[in-house]
């Protein structure tokens, strides 16, 4: 069983930057692929950013539109997997989910961000 502890959301506004954490409870961390999706009103949840490590660093991909604006990262010795939002737009209102998979997945609870001035 893996925990997934996502930080508190709230409402930032518009330009600013934002890094989500997401701490993972076990010992097999670096195994998982770490995802964060997001959900946003009247939306269906959508795969923002995937990381995986290999032997020789990580693998990242993200969705389209956000690629150059949101990074993913982990510190596997942390169990943390982190998501640098910059430059937040009124539209990434939504909210966000860490999500562990190998074999089987794994889901934080969400944390909601507004953004809004």
């Amino acid at each position: 069983q893996v925990q997934l502890v996502e930080p508190g959301g709230g409402l930032v506004q518009p330009v600013v930057s934002l890094r989500f954490s997401c701490v993972a409870s076990g010992s097999t961390f670096s195994r998982f692929a770490m995802r964060w999706y997001r959900q946003a009103p009247g939306k269906e949840r959508e795969l923002v950013a995937t990381i995986t490590s290999n032997g020789n660093g990580v693998i990242t991909d993200y969705i389209e539109s956000l690629k150059g604006r949101f990074t993913i990262s982990r510190d596997n010795a942390k169990n943390t997997v982190y998501l640098q939002m910059d430059k937040l737009k009124p539209e990434d209102t939504a909210v966000y989910y860490c999500n562990a998979r190998y074999g089987i997945g794994y889901w934080g609870k969400g944390t909601l961000v507004t953004v809004s001035s």
